[in-house]
């Protein structure tokens, strides 16, 4: 299991620590590749996989007027998602103004060898460091070179095969692409939040859903319309259909997430559920009136319980 540090103070030098350095946002298939390399050089050197990384994100403290960012994990999802990678340790330092303006020369010596003591650094191919991300790879070599520890960059045809980055995910998932999102990341796309009361029509018509609301404000939400889903409470998991929209049938409002959960009946308001999204069934529409839209979602259950079977 992944033990982790808030805060390089925290930290307690490990013998030949094999490191890497980055925001892993969706810690994809692409930051397994290089999770993967820094594991098998820890066991290779006989020492331990350490993963640097910030909070919050750095764009957040750079660019403080980006309303609009939006990312793929939440910080909870994300440091999972590593120590299942076989990571041993995750450092998470503070990202402040001031940090931000550390020079790259300064974070290696200050951090990654003084408090690290970094035997060995492992980056993807496209990674800089330091203020401005004015740390190229090559003088990353000569600094190695004089500050003896190794350096090792993930190449960028190991990358390429895979075709993934974060930017591509993003945007898969803005478009509803929630197959290819899946695949890039190599899980199922998912978010959590708490269960929360609404105007109780789905029950009405035959088809109850709960209600979600968010626990984290920066979590991305996947397009609008009608999704194949996979549902966790507590430990157990469901079949569902989940919407996300504005309801036009009904009163076409602010934007909400809600899921049918297959052969259900349990009242979990307050609870904690996570969603997992396999596929998009169909753009959200306007019904001339509730029966038509409960038809619809017949059909649509039909269709959720074959897209379910397949994936």
């Amino acid at each position: 299991m992944v033990k982790i540090y808030h805060g390089i103070e925290e930290y307690r030098k490990v013998k030949n620590p094999v490191v890497s350095v980055g925001t892993f946002d969706g810690v994809h298939l692409g930051h397994s590749k290089i999770l993967e390399r820094v594991v098998r050089l820890a066991d290779e050197c006989e020492g331990e996989s350490v993963v640097i990384t910030f909070h919050p994100h750095p764009r957040l403290v750079i660019h403080p007027d980006s309303k609009n960012l939006k990312f793929i994990n939440t910080l909870e999802k994300k440091y999972e998602l590593i120590g299942k990678n076989g990571i041993d340790h995750l450092v998470i330092i503070p990202f402040t103004v001031e940090f931000a303006s550390t020079g790259a020369e300064n974070f290696i010596k200050k951090i990654l060898l003084e408090k690290i003591g970094v035997h060995k650094l492992v980056l993807g191919y496209d990674h800089h460091f330091g203020k401005n991300r004015e740390g190229s790879f090559e003088e990353l070599l000569t600094l190695a070179k004089d500050l003896d520890f190794g350096v090792e960059q993930i190449p960028v045809q190991d990358i390429n095969d895979i075709a993934v980055s974060s930017t591509k995910i993003r945007n898969a998932l803005k478009e509803g692409n929630i197959v290819l999102a899946n695949t890039l990341l190599g899980y199922e796309y998912s978010i959590t939040g708490t269960v929360v009361g609404g105007q109780k029509i789905g029950r009405g018509i035959g088809f109850p859903t709960a209600n979600i609301e968010l626990n984290d404000e920066y979590k991305l939400i996947t397009a609008i319309g009608v999704y194949a889903c996979r549902v966790k409470w507590g430990n157990k998991s469901f079949l569902g259909m989940s919407n996300i929209g504005h309801r036009p049938t009904i009163n076409n409002g602010d934007l909400t997430i809600e899921v049918h959960i297959f052969d259900f009946d349990e009242e979990i308001y307050g609870e904690t559920i996570t969603i997992y999204f396999v596929d998009r069934i169909r753009d959200e529409e306007k019904f001339e009136s509730l029966d038509a839209l409960r038809q619809q979602l017949i059909q649509d259950q039909e269709t959720v319980k074959k897209r379910l079977v397949a994936h």
